[in-house]
């Protein structure tokens, strides 16, 4: 079961916790084998509920999304739909959305006993006068709900093979 971790220092999204971001977050979910990073960001973006997102994105932009868009990116594409990665590197990706008031997050990290850490964490950029847009509060109990789905049935899609 996902659960919220702190946003670790290492990794691309922490220049963001407290300096940058007006809201940031961080889950994790431990994977019984081994998922290098494009399983896990085909395995997350393949998922039925973020086809879903998928398809509220693709009537935005008038054209659909793809799941060869989403093997592009696994096999180190620049872009995907509305996103374009801000920094990749050794088992993690940073993504920031085309309007730079977003970043998505996803990393993988081998433990001991043949187990993976899959992470998933986003980063909300300050806009606005109290530097947090309304609809970001509004939203934000819906986004952790809707986080910890994604990272759940990424998890039991990477399990499923």
């Amino acid at each position: 079961m996902p659960r919220a971790v702190p946003v670790p220092r290492d990794s691309s999204l922490s220049r963001y916790v407290g300096q940058g971001a007006t809201y940031t977050d961080c889950y994790e979910v431990m994977f019984p084998g081994r998922a290098d990073l494009g399983e896990f960001i085909t395995a997350f973006y393949t998922t039925w509920l973020f086809r879903l997102e998928r398809l509220v994105l693709a009537a935005v932009l008038r054209r659909p999304i793809r799941d060869a868009e989403v093997a592009a990116l696994a096999a180190g594409a620049d872009s995907f739909a509305v996103w374009q990665v801000e920094t990749r590197g050794e088992g993690q990706i940073l993504l920031c959305d085309t309007r730079g008031a977003t970043r998505s997050w996803l990393a993988v990290a081998p433990k001991e006993g043949g187990v993976t850490r899959l992470l998933f964490g986003s980063a909300v950029v300050a806009h606005g006068p109290d530097g947090l847009p309304r609809a970001v509060h509004l939203f934000t109990p819906l986004h952790r709900v809707y986080a910890r789905g994604l990272l759940r049935l990424a998890e039991w899609k990477l399990r499923k093979g």
